[in-house]
């Protein structure tokens, strides 16, 4: 799955630095993306040399309220996986500020950010060439929980919520953010996950299932364990 996840990304990275000169992907945290990172930073892969990662600009999907050099930051993750090892320009990686003492201010700062870098205005949304999720056992998707705050929210890009698992303060980008984007791209690994996604393809409204590009496209990548667990 790993596998078949770097040659989608590599083939969008290609196709949208094509069209506009550049790539702009939102990185999934988590423990699934990690081994989809590793593959793409592996020399002796296709991808690292394939991908023109000078034109790439990573943003992330959610963090964890954390410092960067936390395990537990997702930012950290896909330094130790992919970050440190392929030549993206430091100043196009633009995280969270995880560290910050006021997560609703960390998460104004970074719709900001993502505002001034598109060029939006107040009602439109980033188009993310790529966005990258994962999905828990509960339905959950970057740090879009069930029942949780900002499944409902329309006009945010970004919010400060809460996690039913620690560390608890969370930041992420919203569902209409994840639903404008070109391509989303789901992975799902694990026979713990089988049992959500059977509830996602039988339409149950978890917050994983409410990804729906509108002008977009959808890829759900999911590997034989959950695929049989689901079944």
């Amino acid at each position: 799955m790993a596998l078949a996840a770097a040659g989608e990304f590599a083939r969008a990275a290609a196709s949208a630095c094509a069209a506009r000169g550049a790539f702009r992907v939102a990185l999934a945290g988590g423990t699934t993306p990690r081994s989809l990172y590793e593959a793409l930073a592996d020399p002796r892969g296709p991808w690292r040399a394939s991908v023109p990662w000078e034109k790439v600009h990573v943003f992330f999907g959610d963090e964890r309220v954390v410092p960067p050099d936390s395990r537990l930051s997702n930012v950290w993750m896909a330094k130790q996986a992919l970050l440190r090892h392929v030549p993206i320009p430091e100043a196009q990686v633009h995280r969270m500020r995880g560290e910050s003492p006021d997560p609703d201010r960390a998460a104004e700062e970074y719709e900001e950010m993502v505002r001034r870098h598109f060029r939006l205005s107040f009602a439109e949304r980033p188009r993310f060439d790529l966005a990258l999720l994962g999905m828990g056992e509960d339905g959950h998707t970057a740090s879009l929980f069930p029942g949780g705050r900002g499944l409902e929210e329309k006009e945010r890009l970004a919010i400060a919520t809460t996690a039913p698992v620690e560390p608890s303060q969370r930041i992420t980008l919203t569902l209409p953010v994840f639903n404008a984007a070109a391509e989303v791209l789901v992975l799902v690994t694990g026979a713990g996950k089988g049992r959500a996604f059977a509830r996602v393809r039988a339409g149950d409204p978890l917050p994983a299932a409410r990804v729906h590009p509108v002008d977009g496209t959808l890829l759900w990548l999911v590997d034989r364990a959950a695929a049989v667990a689901a079944a």
